[in-house]
């Protein structure tokens, strides 16, 4: 009986091992050769280069987040409404990962009023340090085309609360650049399935 339930448990772990999360976004086949012989290849969406200026006044490019997993929202500082609380669950992102290297933090605003100087201020309101979660800024126009890379929409609406319409999800890019999970940033629940997916993405092989 011991002798099973040692097996169940092996079978279990390497179960547990062999979890992989799904790559999201469009992807299409292409045929290459390879060795002499044609064949099928899958290409998948990638995110793809940007620069940006977070809270300290320095750029941030694609090659910052090399050889690391990601995780990237949109927000600006005056937001009356969900960036409160998207900003409380990235906070749990934060915490949990602070002391990893793997894991890096993006956050765009998407406001025109949210300078260095704003960002930086707000990045000291919540307590963060600028080598772990980047808050950028850059033109609108730039986060704008971002944003739909990740699969966010924004947009500038003088009917919404704080000027800016945007949603509240948090999105998971892997070292190759893929997006691999997203959830809803101001859901807890949501958020602590959204943390185990980062932890099966940095035990992928």
């Amino acid at each position: 009986m011991k002798y099973i339930l040692f097996l169940l448990l092996i079978v279990l772990f390497a179960c547990e091992q062999e979890k992989k999360l799904p790559i999201l976004g469009e992807r299409q086949a292409i045929d290459k050769e390879v060795n002499g012989k044609i064949v099928t290849d899958t290409v998948y969406h990638t995110v793809p280069a940007f620069s940006f200026i977070n809270q300290d006044g320095q750029t941030v490019t694609d090659k910052t987040f090399e050889g690391k997993i990601y995780v990237t929202d949109f927000f600006f500082t005056t937001c009356p409404s969900i960036c409160p609380k998207m900003k409380q669950q990235m906070l749990r992102v934060y915490e949990k990962y602070k002391n990893d290297d793997r894991v890096l933090i993006l956050s765009h605003s998407i406001s025109r009023e949210d300078s260095v100087a704003v960002l930086k201020e707000y990045a000291k309101k919540i307590n963060i340090e600028s080598k772990k979660w980047h808050l950028v800024t850059g033109k609108w126009t730039d986060i704008e085309t971002m944003a739909k890379q990740y699969f966010i929409g924004v947009q500038e609406d003088a009917d919404e609360p704080g000027g800016y319409l945007h949603n509240g999800n948090f999105v998971l890019v892997d070292k190759q650049k893929r997006i691999r999970a997203t959830c809803d940033g101001t859901n807890p629940k949501d958020v602590e399935k959204f943390l185990l997916d980062m932890d099966i993405l940095l035990n992928e092989k």
